[in-house]
């Protein structure tokens, strides 16, 4: 099973859980650095409500 909390109040009400059921887990920590997660995230969101430049791959070599 493999949940993903959205901020660290629900990662703390999941721990929590599965202590109290005695159930086993380990989390693991991202190999990124959290601020180039947060540019990366805010980038695809800023492509979504249409900011930002789109090039086509065919454009690339010109």
């Amino acid at each position: 099973m493999i949940m993903h909390p959205k901020n660290k109040e629900q990662l703390t009400a999941l721990k929590a859980i599965a202590k109290a059921l005695k159930i086993d887990f380990e989390t693991k920590k991202s190999p990124y650095d959290p601020e180039f997660v947060k540019d990366i995230l805010q980038a695809r969101e800023d492509i979504k409500n249409g900011k930002g430049v789109k090039t086509a791959i065919e454009d690339l070599w010109k």
